[in-house]
């Protein structure tokens, strides 16, 4: 079992993947910052489709989601619409590389987080799951689209049996098939505090909600999110899954105050009058 962490930083942002008991790595990581705004924009993917096929998928879903940013469409389109483009982008993008292959299929869940002055925006396709928390709550967490998930939601199964479930991994949707994805989208305003975990199964089947949540509000973030991947790796032993995670962090009022007011000025010519952005990400009268 390999244990070593594949690890990246941002500010206010802790990412990292481990290879567990696989033999390959099929979960793939994006992690990329405007300066000049403050805007973030993380992406989580998982693949799969054997023969080498999960590590090319992963790839792909990375490779169109850093295309589109250096394009610069975030700036412009609303958020959801720029991640739907992304996802979609990402499923064609799977497509395009399934042609050449003799053996296995390039499929991929993925997971997006798109935060720009005090919004959050985000997108999943799979069972790659994000979750956000303020204190002691676990105030989102995207819903799986997998067999078990359905069972779930018929009564069929209890929330505690869901990680461990038999059709936990038969998927309801994802990239590469024969059809467009259907995309899940969520959003929030940001408030000081708030923290977000994106991760792939590796790591929820094996860390609780309440786990990520404490892990994720730790003020070494770096070293939480190391914690965080050595257990899901133990946990998952010989035959354990590979683990990828991404932990963010909403600073302070200060900062949120700052990231709105960055986005406002990049966003508008000179000699526009900024508006006064209040401690919650509001804008102030």
């Amino acid at each position: 079992m390999d244990q070593a962490i594949d690890f990246q930083a941002l500010p206010q942002v802790a990412a990292g993947r481990a290879r567990g008991g696989r033999e390959t790595q099929q979960d793939a990581l994006l992690c990329l910052h405007d300066p000049a705004t403050d805007a973030l924009m993380l992406v989580l993917a998982d693949g799969m489709g054997g023969d080498g096929a999960g590590e090319l998928a992963a790839e792909g879903v990375i490779e169109a989601a850093r295309r589109l940013w250096e394009l610069g469409l975030w700036r412009e389109q609303p958020g959801a619409l720029f991640l739907e483009a992304l996802c979609q982008e990402a499923h064609v993008e799977l497509v395009r590389r399934r042609e050449g292959l003799v053996a296995g299929e390039p499929h991929s869940t993925v997971v997006a987080l798109l935060l720009r002055g005090k919004q959050a925006y985000w997108a999943h396709i799979g069972d790659s799951r994000l979750y956000r928390f303020q204190g002691r709550r676990c105030l989102n967490c995207t819903e799986d689209h997998s067999v078990a998930q359905l069972k779930l939601r018929r009564g069929e199964i209890a929330p505690e049996q869901l990680a461990h479930d038999p059709d936990q991994h038969k998927l309801l949707r994802g990239l590469g098939g024969d059809a467009a994805p259907e995309v899940e989208h969520g959003g929030a305003i940001l408030h000081a505090g708030q923290t977000f975990a994106l991760c792939s199964d590796g790591v929820w089947e094996q860390l609780s909600a309440q786990e990520l949540r404490r892990l994720s509000r730790r003020r070494d973030q770096a070293g939480a999110l190391r914690e965080a991947l050595r257990l899901a790796t133990a946990r998952g032993g010989e035959q354990g899954d590979n683990a990828a995670l991404i932990f963010v962090r909403i600073g302070g009022a200060g900062w949120v105050r700052r990231c709105g007011e960055k986005l406002w000025s990049a966003m508008h010519p000179r000699g526009s009058a900024t508006p006064r952005f209040a401690g919650n990400g509001e804008v102030g009268r």
